[in-house]
């Protein structure tokens, strides 16, 4: 059973040995992706929040202990953001790569991330609120889209003045915009389709099951 999202009992972190695997991995991921960077300021940047993340997640382990699958899900997304925070999100090499193969005019590995952002965070923030304040049902599936969606769009303009303020010449190479006016608001609507493609996965699966300890 991969995941214990309702259940009651957390097993010791000493015994979690697919926690442990993911730490290494992102930890290793981490330095070999903090050796030169495209640009120290950006990557500065982009990892200032996941700090923030890492330090929530280690201080609230005792109270809010996820499930395997939260911390996989969250390990997956922090690999994808990290690579883009190596070489910018605008000129990541898989999205050149992608670029080439399906004749993108622009490097969209941004819009990658920002789907995935919704799709792999939807789950660890909704079973968040089943442990937290002990949403079932519909209650839980909407609030957790709704958190999606406002987190994805502060982002937008904790990003903005982030960069205006700490280095205003770094903006841009930050920002990733490619010259759309219009990145913003694409950015926050591929991360709201992602976190309804989950919702949806979500609930199916767990209709399907038909075991609302395993999944619900």
């Amino acid at each position: 059973m991969i995941t214990t999202a309702t259940s009651p009992r957390q097993p010791d972190f000493r015994e979690r040995r697919l926690l442990h695997v993911l730490i290494a991995a992102v930890g290793v991921w981490w330095l070999v992706l903090a050796i030169a960077p495209r640009y120290r300021y950006d990557w500065c940047l982009e990892n200032i929040l996941v700090l923030a993340a890492a330090l929530y997640l280690v201080a609230s382990y005792r109270r809010l202990a996820m499930s395997d699958l939260s911390y996989l899900l969250i390990a997956i997304f922090t690999t994808l953001h990290l690579y883009g925070a190596h070489y910018t999100y605008s000129e990541t090499p898989l999205g050149f790569w992608l670029g080439e193969q399906f004749g993108f005019s622009r490097n969209h590995y941004d819009r990658v991330v920002h789907f995935s952002f919704g799709l792999l965070l939807f789950y660890p923030l909704r079973e968040l609120l089943m442990r937290a304040a002990k949403l079932r049902g519909g209650w839980s599936y909407g609030l957790a889209l709704a958190i999606c969606m406002a987190i994805s769009e502060s982002y937008e303009l904790v990003e903005w003045v982030t960069a205006q303020i700490v280095d205003p010449e770094a903006a841009m190479a930050f920002l990733g915009t490619q010259g759309d006016l219009f990145d913003a608001q694409k950015d926050t609507a591929l991360a709201a389709v992602g976190a309804l493609t989950a919702l949806a996965l979500t609930a199916g699966l767990s209709r399907r099951a038909g075991r609302p300890r395993v999944l619900r």
